[in-house]
């Protein structure tokens, strides 16, 4: 099993410490799935209440011979990220919660259109926000109950994006988890014929994927059975 992962530079341990930071922040006994080969990690996590798998890929520095795939604390492989020499230690592995085993599938995935711009997601989920923080102090005290407070949550997040259907929870998880922001030049993009676009929805099966430079989250269509498989280990 490999102990030792050396990430490409420090940007990318920072990025990773900050991925994980997020999911400890939601959750302090978060679990993340980790699957290495070639030259990428990809770190797999849920965080709660969002229904949705945050993907972060980071680029090793030196490729992996033995392929890796084991679910660890996020807390401790957190612990162990040395942004200064682009160095973490892989925790033992830990018994995973039932998402682990249900990832996206490898291949398949194609753009769907329809999505919106970054600043037109942006601007959807802040009044989103602003209309559940609304709607939450006009309720009268003897309603101010989780359930109530959930089912409005549930309303406003089970809402389209544009003319797709992702549902706005997703672009809510990606802009919480620092996914939706403005591309540093030092963010390589991916080894195609054309630059894809910075911010995409893309489809497989019974999953769709937001697609940023900095990760992806990626959900079930409602009602969506069968279609699982691993999630292929590339640069974002």
């Amino acid at each position: 099993m490999i102990e030792q992962l050396r990430f490409a530079d420090s940007g990318e341990a920072a990025d990773l410490a900050a991925f994980l930071g997020r999911l400890v922040h939601y959750d302090r006994a978060a679990a993340v799935r980790l699957q290495a080969g070639g030259g990428a990690l990809g770190v797999f996590g849920r965080p709660p209440s969002f229904e949705v798998l945050a993907i972060r890929t980071v680029r090793l520095a030196v490729p992996v011979g033995t392929p890796l795939d084991v679910t660890v604390s996020a807390g401790e492989l957190l612990e162990s990220v040395d942004e200064a020499s682009a160095e973490a230690t892989v925790p033992g592995p830990v018994t995973g919660p039932p998402w682990t085993g249900v990832l996206p599938p490898r291949g398949g995935w194609r753009q769907v259109p329809g999505l919106p711009g970054p600043e037109a997601i942006a601007a959807a989920v802040a009044a989103s926000v602003a209309e559940f923080r609304a709607r939450d102090e006009a309720l009268p005290a003897q309603h101010r109950t989780r359930s109530e407070r959930d089912r409005i949550g549930r309303e406003i997040w089970s809402r389209t994006l544009g003319d797709t259907e992702l549902p706005l929870r997703v672009a809510h998880a990606a802009q919480s988890l620092g996914f939706l922001r403005p591309v540093r030049a030092s963010v390589p993009a991916p080894a195609s014929a054309a630059a894809p676009d910075p911010v995409a929805l893309l489809a497989s099966g019974s999953w769709l994927r937001l697609r940023t430079p900095y990760g992806s989250v990626a959900t079930r269509r409602p009602g969506a059975t069968g279609g699982l498989g691993a999630f292929q280990v590339r640069p974002v």
